[in-house]
This record gives C-alpha cells, structure tokens and sequence, in this order.
C-alpha cells in the first residue's frame, strides 16, 4: 500500500461556522455559500457527488454539474437510461456532495429524487449548446461501445441530420430533482476540530439545526 505523505497535510484556518451565524432556513444557508464560491471563481462549483445504489446495496458515484435550485430542491439533466438513472428509478434517493476546495467547506444533501416534468427538461434541453444537443442523441451513457471512433462517428451523423433543423430532446433524457431531507454544512477548522451543522427535516416541515461532532 503506497503512503500517502504528510507533505501534503494542510490545516484549516480561513472561516468559522456558528449556529448563531446559520441561516435557519438551509435552502438560503446554501444559496450564501454558493454564491461565495462563484465570487472565488472556483472551477466549477456548481460541480457534485452524486451517489446512487441498487436495490440490493452496490453504490455507486459521479460526478455531475448542477443546473438549478430552488426551495423545490436540486435539479440535474442525465440520460434517463444510464446507470445512475437506472439506478435512481429502482431506488429513488440520493446524496449530493459540494465540495469547494478553495473555501475549506462541504456542503451534504440527503434527499429523495424524482424526474422533473417534461416542460421543464424541454426548456433546459433547448438552454443547451447545439453540440451538447446532438451529444445527447449520440452517447448511450454508460453502454459498452467498441471505441471512441464509433462515438464520433455517430456525432458527425447527427450533425449532418440535423443541419438547419430543430434538434427534438429526447425521450430518454431529462432532469431529476433531489428533494432533500437533510443537510450538512461543513466548514474546515484548525486542528480537524471541523465545524459540522446538520439540519434535519422534521414532520411539521420546519428544519432542526444540531451540531455534529468532527
């Protein structure tokens, strides 16, 4: 097993989080920190872990970008007949993970998942670049295919059909919203003493803040 040295060992030291100083309402916790993290121009933050599992326990995890959020919850686009999809369908929940390096925080989201509405994937779907349009049509995500050769050749195929025409979404791809039951901000401390508060959704809707031991 190769050591990982301690040369790479870095302490926390840039910010504190207190209860006092939470949002009680996570939604708008996270819209503040995300916010931060775009103003740092972190690559990429809107960057997350999704992990998914069967029905049986294997998990499995990814990354993925997200493209909306709001009090609904958080929405991403996939094809609807990958892994993580499949996956999604037989077992509908899910934890996203953030994580901005440059900022010394994490941000966990437990939460169940279920396929926005047509209308609403119609409308991200045409948001979309002409190439990442015909780059849904072209990937069967997750399928074994011979090599990247056959890929390409598939594009190059739909760029021809579809050369000055509407380029329909399809059937088979679309956006899920994870609903979330649980959040955990985290904010990296000195010492690994880390700073972790979790709210958990109770039965009356409202949210119960409480501190997690690092």
């Amino acid at each position: 097993m190769e050591k990982i040295t301690d040369g790479i060992r870095k302490d926390y030291n840039l910010e504190r989080l207190y209860e006092h100083d939470i949002n009680p309402n996570p939604f708008q916790q996270f819209s503040t920190w995300f916010k931060e993290a775009l103003s740092s121009k972190l690559p990429e933050p809107n960057a997350m872990t999704v992990a998914t599992s069967t029905s049986d326990g294997k998990p499995s995890a990814r990354i993925v970008l997200l493209k909306n959020f709001d009090e609904r919850g958080f929405v991403f686009y996939t094809n609807y007949l990958s892994r993580k999809s499949l996956e999604l369908t037989n077992n509908p929940q899910t934890e996203l993970v953030f994580w901005w390096a440059g900022l010394e925080r994490q941000v966990r989201i437990y939460g169940r998942v279920k396929q926005v509405s047509d209308e609403e994937s119609d409308e991200y779907f045409y948001s979309r670049p002409l190439n990442s349009r015909l780059g849904a049509w072209a990937s069967e995500q997750s399928q074994v295919i011979a090599s990247r050769k056959i890929l390409e050749q598939r594009f190059q195929e739909l760029q021809i059909k579809y050369t000055n025409q509407n380029i329909p979404r399809p059937t088979h791809w679309g956006g899920f919203l994870v609903v979330p039951q649980q959040f955990e901000f985290w904010q990296g401390r000195a010492s690994r003493l880390h700073d972790r508060l979790r709210y958990n959704l109770l039965k009356n809707k409202t949210w119960q803040i409480e501190r997690l031991s690092p």
